[in-house]
């Protein structure tokens, strides 16, 4: 356990000392039985039985009876002091979870609150009660051992002391290995989810081997920690054996040896009992309880509390380390944003990028070198398929090219600092339920200023949405939304981010032509932003400072003129992608086509998802997902 864990664990037991003095006083009944388990009868036999006074005997039996009466009744009491103990500490941890889940977004929240919680509070109530029962237990044995005779416990002491330090010694090393394995099974368990839903791809890509080494590396992890757990297993099972078993074994042996020094069988059957029916179980579920739970518990409040810095007292403190925390935010969403207009660096760098689906796959880019400077506004075409959405990808850190580097501002990709610097606005926007404000201000740490919400807004058409939903106040259902108004959410939520390298993977591909241009426009405006479109229609290529045209064996880099006259795929789509006519969507076929094929989605096919889009001579198309021409992306030679 970490230092800082045990420091907090500490002030939550100091602060409320009230209760844990009450659960001391509660289990003194439990020593009282402890004592009586043995005492009781030993006198019994001694003074009763064995001395031909069968009521004596019997009194003396009553008499351990009314003691297991009164420590079932304080083992009540102390069930109660332990929920008094346990709960507030369960509600601190909820707390903690949901300000982070709400503050930072925490995707693991619902994990904390539904599982990692419910651990924390089961197993500190059960090391309370494992711990509270051996000390209590210990005592009242040892009490009666000297009460009987004190010879007694030069048999039982010395194997349980041992037995409990051999088990101390061999806490934190079995600690730290527990936990190695918890996190090796949750790392396992992580990678399989991610895997087994996408088996069909992996198989599609060839990627078989590359996976089963990935997965495989976590499997040894694993198996090799709990083979260290298992070895460090072993020496609590011989503490367990030396300290509960074995005084059994010698007292049996050394029956003799006592009998003749004055012991009485009476004492000798209450030692017995004291180490069979109290010592033993005792340890038993403290080296069970402590050694296994402990670990659990350990890694559990760990990752709940390492999120932040609060610690688990309430109050005034708390209140003051929320303020500091949003000084400090603010604090480096200033730096961030003094760091986001560098002077040197270019916006975004690839040299001799490569990257593919697989070891047996054709790279989909292949030594791709491209630098963009910081304010450009860059559209990325080509046909369907060609990699457009990997090079997205790619630069926003979420594929690792195989070779190559990319860098954000002079930041590597993937890193921190790099993905604090752009933001990607995907094809599927994302809309939580909540407020409008908490939506548009999703990436940042404070709350954004009405006025600021509402001017980002209207810069990317968002404004009749807004006033339609009620302001940004207003609640939000994303079921009621259209995939189109998702989308103009999602926009403003970026267009509010501090990321200078905005990437619209066909984000506004739900749009028709005027609402794209408004939105394409705005982020080209933003001071010291830089934009990179994906192009579904040929309005944001002519829009574009350059364009980069992706095919299977090349690529070509200019402008819009300049591609005209360099590359004839740039030709072919500029031929299919015709100017906008008045009210109809683009990019469109010519008018009365002789196959009727419109090359994007009209109002009543707005949900599907899929695009067409021309790539040959005009009038032929080819549907998004078919690869058949698919090829490598190399550079322009």
């Amino acid at each position: 356990m970490s230092a800082g864990t045990r420091s907090r664990g500490t002030r939550f037991l100091r602060a409320r000392w009230r209760v844990v003095l009450r659960l001391a006083c509660w289990s003194v009944l439990e020593t009282g039985q402890t004592f009586l388990t043995g005492y009781a009868p030993a006198r019994a036999l001694d003074a009763g039985f064995l001395a031909g006074r069968a009521g004596v005997g019997l009194a003396w039996l009553g008499v351990a009876g009314i003691g297991v009466l009164l420590g079932a009744y304080g083992t009540a009491r102390v069930y109660a002091a332990v929920a008094a103990l346990v709960e507030p500490l369960r509600d601190r941890l909820v707390e903690r979870v949901v300000r982070r889940g709400v503050r930072k977004a925490d995707r693991g929240a619902l994990s904390g609150l539904t599982q990692q919680v419910e651990i924390a509070r089961d197993t500190f109530a059960g090391l309370v009660m494992v711990s509270r029962s051996f000390v209590f237990t210990a005592v009242g044995a040892l009490v009666g051992l000297f009460s009987l005779a004190p010879l007694l416990l030069l048999v039982v002491g010395p194997p349980l002391l041992a037995g409990v330090a051999l088990f101390a010694a061999t806490l934190r090393p079995l600690a730290r290995r527990q936990e190695a394995f918890l996190v090796a099974d949750e790392a396992l368990a992580d990678r399989l989810g991610a895997v087994c839903p996408g088996l069909r791809d992996v198989t599609a890509t060839g990627a078989e081997e590359r996976i089963a080494e990935d997965c495989g590396r976590l499997v040894d992890a694993e198996f090799g920690a709990a083979r260290s757990l298992a070895r460090w297993s072993v020496l609590r099972v011989a503490s367990l054996a030396a300290g509960g078993q074995l005084p059994i074994v010698l007292l049996l042996a050394a029956a003799p040896w006592l009998l003749a020094r004055g012991v009485t069988t009476g004492a000798l059957v209450g030692a017995l009992a004291y180490v069979t029916q109290s010592l033993l179980p005792a340890l038993h579920n403290l080296v069970h309880g402590l050694g296994t739970s402990g670990s659990r518990l350990t890694v559990v409040l760990r990752r709940l509390t390492s999120a932040d810095a609060e610690n688990m007292e309430g109050g005034e403190e708390a209140t003051r380390r929320d303020e500091s925390g949003d000084a400090a935010s603010r604090q480096r969403e200033s730096a961030a944003r003094r760091a986001f207009t560098p002077a040197v660096a270019p916006a975004l760098s690839l040299s001799g990028v490569t990257f593919a689906y697989g070891p047996a796959s054709a790279p989909v880019v292949e030594g791709l070198d491209l630098v963009l400077a910081a304010g450009a506004h860059l559209a990325v075409v080509g046909p369907s398929g060609i990699g457009k959405s990997t090079l997205t990808g790619l630069v926003a850190g979420l594929l690792r090219p195989s070779e190559g580097q990319i860098e954000v501002y002079g930041e590597p990709v993937p890193s921190a600092a790099a993905e604090a610097r752009r933001v990607l606005i995907p094809q599927e926007a994302y809309v939580f339920s909540g407020t409008v404000a908490d939506n548009l201000g999703h990436f940042r740490a404070d709350p954004v200023p009405e006025a600021e919400l509402l001017a980002a807004a209207e810069a990317v058409g968002m404004g009749p949405l807004l006033e339609r939903l009620g302001g940004p106040g207003a609640l939000v259902e994303p079921a009621a939304l259209s995939v189109g108004e998702r989308q103009l959410v999602a926009l403003a939520r970026a267009y509010l981010s501090y990321a200078p390298l905005a990437l619209l993977d066909e984000a506004t591909c739900h749009l028709d032509p005027w609402a794209e241009e408004r939105a394409e426009r705005a982020f080209a405006a933003r001071p010291g932003g830089t934009l990179v479109v994906v192009a579904h229609r040929i309005s944001s290529a002519r829009r574009a400072d350059r364009v980069l045209v992706m095919d299977g064996t090349g690529t070509a880099f200019g402008t819009h003129d300049e591609l005209l006259h360099v590359s004839p795929l740039y030709r072919d789509l500029v031929g299919s992608w015709t100017p906008v006519p008045a009210r109809r969507s683009e990019p469109a076929l010519a008018l009365r086509d002789a196959d009727g094929v419109d090359a994007v989605a009209r109002p009543g096919l707005a949900g599907d998802g899929r695009h067409v889009v021309a790539h040959g001579p005009v009038g032929q198309v080819q549907a998004s997902g078919d690869l058949g021409d698919g090829g490598s992306l190399r550079r322009q030679r």
